[in-house]
Order: structure tokens, then C-alpha cells, then sequence
């Protein structure tokens, strides 16, 4: 009361405004109170080493301002060159998903460390001037050193916290810190401490439970194997690495489980749930924090002082660096992936600017020079940097080939390496159901093994491997590993039993029992962002196999692969028994180690595994998680039956709970027809488009026909056949306004599944797409001109180059259109998001 009175008297002086601003700033100091109240005040846990800060120092004090700035930048292998390491000095570089030594995913392991040779020794180059500091290079090292041909590839995270052993994460991060060191990094981006709230998340099986108390366990367990125990004589010693703990914060509990979206919280919840691995992790002595793509309460992360300076500096005394995340400070409102000071004064420190680097190089510079940068600032930034690598070690290093553990290529997958993957995968193995006791299988019978998954390492080991969307690989890419089948197959034939493998489900010889194995195709990130939890979005392929097989008198065992719970009741329900494998990585056989008996009859391996995310009871159960009021799952988190347990199931609901047509994230035109929430239409100028559908159309003036054909099933695809006289386009608009704008931050395409029937060999065909006013049309038919005629084949166009034509990906509302005045013939079938490496792509490139 005592407010409004003064207000009311001020208002009567003219000054109600400027007391209302001043309530409002006590309403913005009590919601910072508030928010940095709610974590916990912890010190810095390595003792400040004073002579270490006397000689950083003195370094700051050598380093000129261009020099300072070049640290703040990191920059990826795929856009920047040792050469210009050496002239502009920059901090780190990174690999990136899909960057790779001469841009080969398969690059021997060799190329690898002479490529972290070349970038190191182009650092501490003098010879033009300047003062030598050691870059910094780092990796997705998320599930072993997965960018890697030949490394062990461990189960990831999901699969991990199944686990439930602390111990086995403590060995993994030691592993991995090994395998990285061999190939020349010294920096590892994980681990990954997200608390995933909904499983549509394309990014749940980054973590490694919807608990905040068991990630809180595993965070520091993971990073004291990577960088070592603070105190011990090889802390961030030459066989550790140093950790990026990410993403801070809230990146588990965005809105309708989007990817890089928005993260409404209360300060306690933030901190007590999203933010449970970070203390944890900063009391065993993480040396980086990585900065959040996700806003929390509608502020992104790079650009969050509060949470970045206040919070993670200040009130929990991290004394090491934040980097950012993949162009993520461009998503600050103002800034632009080029540019944005203002990242870095809300206190990320090394901006990850992988094709961006040299914009935010000479804008950072800019802001330096103009003081929008403080000097204060910059030098607090540049120690922090030169903090970490002097506690690697990395000044007195010399090249990665010639430390401790460079070029030692045998550990890449050694053999006690794979061991511990191996009991990692079957320690991750949850059994759901076991009818009549089917498990374990004794090896001397005739064991079938199919499904699209069963001799297929690239839907075993998930994405983040070899190539950001795990994509495109091929068996010979991983020659240090073991298919499912591969592993039965040894274990079968060693103990006198047979084994047939087949996609379908026939066989030459009737089995005594089948086995299974399906699940989710790769993916990464927003690529993996679901509308709903329904399996392959009510795909029947797996269950009329496992029907088909049951008919014919066989027992069933499911083995599903996926990166998190999906709903699959109907395959439970049909299967004898029905094992969830996570995404295992490079060691199959660790699962006939847990579904097969000795050769005499005894349990090799028991089940362990619990689930670390709650099995859904419906498609449409996405945010039903452990400890909330209204919790109901199908199989509730810590389930997991073992072989005393039994196994017999109830017959589940085969209701999926979802309510008419549900959109598919990612794809927008299916076999001839726009998806839910979009339409596809046909056009010429200054006539009424025609809509398409389950027929052949043509435009008033036969300027465009769209004549329905076959692909790969009756009509699931249409000609466009233009004619020369007027200007004619096929259009797919969206219902709603589309935002791509985050896909458009890297290397995500449109792919177009085409066949070229008729080549005009003069005249353009264009495409365009995002297009709200001007946009340059991108000309493909010098592309198609090159194709094969007749040929299915997939046109694949960078979102980035739509974006640099001119196209808005942040509000679409008209995601493509082909356009031409010629005589062009083109058959089309799909129109959807795609990544590279995958399979059958032909990348147009470079942007025009």
C-alpha cells in the first residue's frame, strides 16, 4: 500500500513514470536475487596456483589486442584453414559432425593426427610475428571417440544410465580420454548433463536419465575420467582430456520437447532439476561449461548473464572458460551468427564460430576497439583460456604426434577397451517382458535373426557417429566392432548351434526361436525431434513380422534399438519377450552375452539393466516423469525384470492415445502428397492455384501438369511437366508459419527425390524456398542436366543456401517452389530435411 500511495503522489508531480521504472527495476534485482539464490555457492576447487597466474599474467600482458581476440574465436576444420590459424591466432578449433580431414568421414585416423598436428604447430608459429599460445582442438567425443574409424564406441547415454554404475562411467570417460589423445585432441565435448523432460526431444538419448539425482551421480564420475581426480599426478595429465559439461542450462526442458526452444521454469526447478550435474561436475574440477542453444523464460543462453556471469561464475566460482555452441550466439536477439558482442559480455568466453569465425573475429575486434567490449572483459575472457591450457600442459606439449599417447593407432577399439564397452551394452539391456521364461536361449538350436536392424551398425550405434546424423556409413567403416548378428553368430556356431540371417523373415530352415531386431533410423538433434511417441509413426512392418512369425508356431524375441521409450505396445504384446537395447555402439555381441546360455545350459549374463526414463503408456505420454504428482507410465523408471524375476505381461492397450493425423517433424511431402499442415499446389501467374491430391491436374492455362506415377509403390509419386509458353511453379506452402531458422545453422538439407523425364537444354529450372518478398532463384538444371535420365535420385539443397538467396527460414510460409518457362520433366516424390552422408544424397554445392 505504502508504494501505491507514493505513486499516486509522484503521479500527481508528473514523475509516475520514472517510479514505475524504478519498481521495475526492483521487481528485475528481486527475480536475479532469486535466480542466483537458488544455486548452490560452491569455491573453485583447484587451489589457485600463484605462479601459474603470475605468468598467464605476463602473457596478457605480451598478447596485443588482435592476439586477445583470437583466442575468443574458435573456429571448425571445415572452414578454416593453418595458414590462417597461423595469421589470426585463434583460441581452438573444432571438428564439427560433419567435419573431417580432406572431408572424408572415413579419414584414416593418421589424417587425423596430422591434421591436429598442422593446426598446433601453425599456433605457436613466430615466424611472422606474434606470441606462440597452443590451440586448442576439440571433438564430439560423446560415446568414445565416435568421429573416429576404428574407435570403441560405447552404448550412449540412455543406454548408460541404465547402467546405473558410476564406477563403469568413471571407465568410459578414461577410455575415451585415451582414444581422443591418440588421434591429437586434448578436448572433449561431453559430458552431456541434461535432465530430458520429453522424450519427443531429438536429443533424450544424450542423456542419461529424466532423474536429476542419477545425473547428478554420473556427472562427476565422467568427468573425473576424462580429465583425471584434481589432485592426482595425471589430472588433465597427456592421457586425459579436458571436458566441456553441457548444455547450461535447461536444454532438457524445452517446450514440446523442441530442440533449441524455450525452457519456462521457476529459479528453483532450473536449478534443482535441469541444473543437478552441474555442481557435481564443477566440484571435480570441469575445466569448460558449454552454453545452452535453448532460452530459459524466453533469454537464450549465449546471451543470459544472469545464468552464465552471476550464476555459473560467480555464485558456483567456475574459474574455467564457456564456450559456445554451433553458431549459438547468432540466435542472441540482436546479433547475427557473424557478430555478436554481446555473447561474449554475457560471458561466453570462446565463441564457437565454426564457418563464422572470421566475421566474429573482426566484429569482436570492432567491439574491442569501440569499447561495447570492455578491456576488463576481454582480459578476464583471455585468462580464463590461457588458464586451461596452462593446466594442460599444452605451452610445453610440443605437436599431439609426439606426446604421450600420439599416433599409439592399436588403442583406437583395443581389445580392453571393447571389454568395457562390451559389459557396458550388457549391463544397459532393460527386459520388459518374458513369457514362459523364452530367455535365455540355450546355443545349440537353429536361431533366426532378422529385422531391419540386426546386422546394421549404423542403427546400432546411433547418431554422433562417424558423421553428425550417423548416416550413410557402411559395415567395413567400423572394423573394429560386431553387429547383433555377428555376435550371436560367433556364440551360436562356437556352441554347435546355427544361425540364419534374413531382412524379411523367411528362412531356409525352420527356426527353433527368432530374434528380432528393429528400431529407430539415426539421427541427431533437431533432426531427431518427434510430434508424438508413436514407433516409426504407426509403421506395421515390424509387427506383421513378428505376427508372421508367431503364426508359423516360432517364439519371438524383440531386441528394439532407440534413443529413447517409444510406445510399441501392439509389438510388445506380440513378441514372447521383448528386450530395450538402447543404441549400443560398436559391441553386439553384448547382447547375445546376456540372451544366450553357456553350452552348458548356465546364465552367462544376467539382466541388470533399469530403465533410466519411464516407458510410455501412450503415444501421446511424452512428459510423464518419476517424482511428478500424476505419474502413470506403462513401466515405471528403475523397471527392469531379471531372469528369476519372470516375465509374463498382461496384454497391454492398443490404443496409441493420439487423436487424428499428427504431423511429421521434418517431412513435407510423402509419396505424391503435402504432409499434415501443409499443401502442395500447382501455379501460373494471375490464375487460381490448383491444389494437388490423389489425381492428375493441370493448371487453366496447361502451363504446368502434374501427372501421377509410380516410385517405389503404385502412385506414390508425380511428373511436373512444364511447358514452354508461360511461367508456371509447384509449390509446397505450410498451413502455419515454419521456422527454420535452426536448421539452417549448420549443415542440414532439403532433400528433393527426383527423376528427370525430359531435359530442356537451354532454359532454367528453378528452385526457391522461404521466399516472402525478393529471393534469388537457385537455377538447378545444370545440376540435372548431369543426371541420368530415368533415374531416381535425391537433390539435396543446404538450408543455408535457401537462407542466402534471400529466403526468411524463420517464418515460411512457403517452403519451396519449382519454377520454370521451358520444357523440363521432372518426377517427384518426397520432399524433406535431410543430412549429410546420407545415403543416395546429391549435394548442391556451393550455394550459387
Amino acid at each position: 500500500m505504502r508504494n501505491v500511495r507514493v505513486f499516486r503522489l509522484l503521479s500527481t508531480l508528473g514523475l509516475g513514470l520514472c517510479f514505475a521504472s524504478y519498481l521495475q527495476a526492483q521487481k528485475n534485482d528481486s527475480a536475479v536475487t532469486d535466480t542466483v539464490a537458488a544455486w548452490p555457492a560452491l569455491r573453485a576447487p583447484i587451489p589457485v596456483n600463484a605462479d601459474m597466474e603470475r605468468d598467464i599474467t605476463a602473457l596478457l600482458n605480451r598478447l596485443s589486442v588482435e592476439e586477445k581476440v583470437g583466442q575468443l574465436i574458435q573456429g571448425d576444420i571445415g572452414s578454416i584453414t593453418p595458414a590462417q590459424m597461423r595469421q589470426y591466432r585463434l583460441g581452438s578449433i573444432l571438428a564439427g559432425g560433419n567435419s573431417d580431414p580432406g572431408g572424408k568421414y572415413d579419414a584414416p585416423a593418421a589424417d587425423w593426427l596430422q591434421l591436429a598436428d598442422d593446426f598446433y604447430a601453425a599456433s605457436m608459429d613466430t615466424s611472422g610475428g606474434g606470441v606462440a599460445v597452443p590451440a586448442l582442438f576439440g571433438i564430439d567425443a560423446v560415446h568414445g571417440q565416435s568421429n573416429i574409424k576404428g574407435a570403441t564406441l560405447f552404448p550412449h547415454n540412455i543406454g548408460l544410465g541404465a547402467t546405473r554404475n558410476v564406477e563403469l562411467m568413471r571407465k568410459i570417460g578414461e577410455i575415451t580420454a585415451i582414444e581422443t589423445r591418440v588421434t591429437g585432441m586434448e578436448w572433449a565435448f561431453a559430458p552431456t548433463v541434461a535432465v530430458p523432460q520429453d522424450d519427443r526431444w531429438g536429443r533424450t538419448y544424450e542423456g542419461y536419465a529424466e532423474s536429476p539425482e542419477l545425473v547428478a551421480r554420473f556427472a562427476s564420475a565422467v568427468v573425473e575420467g576424462l580429465q583425471g581426480k584434481i589432485g592426482a599426478e595425471d589430472f588433465l595429465g597427456p592421457k586425459r582430456v579436458m571436458v566441456s559439461v553441457k548444455h547450461f542450462v535447461g536444454d532438457g526442458g524445452t517446450l514440446a520437447g523442441k530442440d533449441q526452444g524455450d525452457t519456462q521454469v521457476d529459479a528453483k526447478t532450473l536449478a534443482e532439476l535441469h541444473g543437478a550435474g552441474y555442481p557435481p561436475a564443477l566440484r571435480a574440477g570441469a575445466q569448460s561449461v558449454m552454453a545452452s542453444f535453448n532460452s530459459v523464460n524466453g533469454t537464450k543462453m549465449h546471451g543470459h548473464s544472469v545464468l552464465l556471469s552471476d550464476v555459473l561464475k560467480q555464485r558456483m566460482g567456475f574459474d574455467g572458460f564457456v564456450v559456445g555452441d554451433w553458431n549459438g550466439h547468432g540466435q542472441v536477439q540482436g546479433c547475427s551468427n557473424d557478430a555478436c558482442p554481446a555473447s561474449t559480455n554475457a560471458g561466453v568466453d570462446m565463441l564457437m564460430a565454426p564457418d563464422t569465425w572470421l566475421g566474429n573475429y573482426n566484429a569482436t575486434l570492432a567491439a574491442v576497439r569501440s569499447g561495447k567490449i570492455s578491456p576488463e572483459r576481454l582480459n578476464d575472457a583471455v585468462r580464463r583460456i590461457l588458464r586451461v591450457k596452462f593446466r594442460l600442459g599444452l605451452f610445453s606439449a610440443g605437436k599431439p604426434s609426439t606426446r604421450a599417447l600420439g599416433g599409439k593407432f592399436a588403442l583406437l577399439g583395443a581389445p580392453e577397451h571393447r571389454a568395457v564397452a562390451r559389459q557396458a551394452v550388457r549391463e544397459s539391456l532393460v527386459l520388459l517382458k518374458n513369457e514362459a521364461g523364452v530367455l535365455p536361449l540355450h546355443p545349440k538350436q537353429h536361431v533366426l535373426i532378422t529385422g531391419r536392424s540386426a546386422n546394421n551398425m549404423s542403427m546400432q550405434a546411433g547418431g554422433w557417429t562417424l558423421n553428425w546424423q550417423g548416416t550413410g556409413t557402411k559395415r567395413e567403416d567400423f572394423p573394429n566392432a560386431s553387429t547383433i548378428f555377428e555376435g550371436f553368430k560367433a556364440q551360436l556356431e562356437r556352441a554347435g548351434g546355427s544361425v540364419e540371417l534374413s531382412s524379411d523373415g523367411s528362412y531356409q530352415r525352420k527356426p527353433s526361436t527368432a530374434i528380432v531386431v528393429f528400431g529407430e533410423d539415426p539421427y541427431a538433434e533437431f533432426q531427431g525431434d518427434l510430434p508424438n511417441l508413436l514407433y516409426r509413426q504407426g509403421s506395421t512392418e515390424e509387427l506383421a513380422l513378428i505376427k508372421k512369425l508367431r503364426a508359423n508356431d516360432i517364439p519371438v524375441v524383440a531386441v528394439f534399438l532407440s534413443g529413447r521409450p517409444l510406445w510399441l505396445n501392439r509389438e510388445i504384446n506380440a513378441a514372447n519377450a521383448f528386450v530395450a537395447a538402447w543404441l549400443p555402439g560398436s559391441e553386439g555381441e553384448g547382447i547375445a552375452d546376456v540372451l544366450l546360455r553357456t553350452q552348458g545350459g548356465a546364465i552367462q549374463h544376467d539382466f541388470v539393466g533399469k530403465l533410466s526414463f519411464s516407458w510410455p503408456r501412450t503415444a501421446a505420454q511424452f512428459q510423464n516423469n518419476v517424482g511428478q504428482s500424476a505419474y502413470d507410465p506403462q513401466f515405471a523408471y528403475g523397471f527392469g525384470l531379471n531372469y528369476a524375476s519372470g516375465g509374463d505381461l498382461a496384454a497391454l492397450p492398443e490404443e496409441s492415445g493420439l487423436q487424428g493425423l499428427q504431423e511429421v517433424a521434418g517431412k513435407y511431402f510423402v509419396r505424391a502428397l503435402a504432409t499434415p499442415g501443409f499443401k502442395a499446389q500447382i501455379e501460373s501467374a494471375g490464375l487460381p492455384p490448383i491444389v494437388l491430391g490423389e489425381k492428375n491436374s493441370e493448371t487453366q492455362n496447361k502451363s504446368l501438369r502434374w501427372r501421377l506415377l509410380n516410385d517405389q509403390a503404385q502412385q506414390d509419386a508425380g511428373a511436373l511437366q512444364f511447358a514452354p509458353h508461360a511461367l508456371a511453379r509447384f509449390a509446397i506452402r505450410a498451413n502455419n508459419p515454419l521456422d527454420l531458422q535452426r536448421e539452417s545453422n549448420g549443415d542440414v538439407l532439403l532433400s528433393l527425390r527426383l527423376r528427370v523425364l525430359r531435359k530442356d537444354e537451354r532454359n532454367a529450372l528453378t528452385v526457391a524456398g522461404g521466399c516472402q518478398n525478393a529471393c534469388k532463384p537457385i537455377d538447378i538444371a545444370p545440376t540435372l542436366r548431369k543426371w541420368p535420365m530415368q533415374r531416381w535420385q535425391r537433390l539435396a539443397i543446404p538450408l543455408k543456401c535457401l537462407a542466402k538467396a534471400g529466403g526468411n527460414l524463420a517464418a515460411i510460409t512457403e517452403l519451396l517452389a519449382l519454377e520454370s518457362k521451358s520444357s523440363w520433366e521432372v518426377a517427384l516424390s518426397h520432399v524433406e530435411l535431410a543430412a549429410l552422408n546420407e545415403e543416395g544424397v546429391q549435394l548442391l554445392s556451393p550455394c550459387p
